[in-house]
């Protein structure tokens, strides 16, 4: 399950960082919140409408869906707080780059 969890992050990794920056954020609206909670719960969940032990089938859907359904999440997003979600993942993602050189 770590092995999928890493092949997801590396295709749709700093989108999935805003993405959560901007829910834990109080402007953005609850159903906001809620579709990238069960977004999430379909990807770690073992029930896929295609099976992962398909061989490259049961990969290709949930990271088609991570792919399409994290940009359309943000387009919902309000603008102050992509903004604050943007800055908190670059300073993140700095921090994370700043120790692995």
């Amino acid at each position: 399950m770590f092995l999928r969890l890493g092949r997801l992050f590396r295709s749709v990794g700093r989108e999935i960082i805003v993405l959560w920056y901007a829910c834990r954020n109080p402007a953005t609206p609850f159903r906001l919140k809620l579709a990238a909670i069960l977004l999430g719960l379909y990807v770690v969940s073992p029930i896929d409408l295609v099976p992962d032990w398909l061989a490259l089938l049961g990969l290709v859907d949930d990271v088609t869906l991570l792919a399409l359904g994290i940009p359309a999440l943000l387009k919902f997003v309000p603008a102050h707080a992509l903004d604050d979600a943007h800055a908190a993942a670059d300073g993140l993602l700095s921090r994370l780059r700043f120790g692995t050189r």
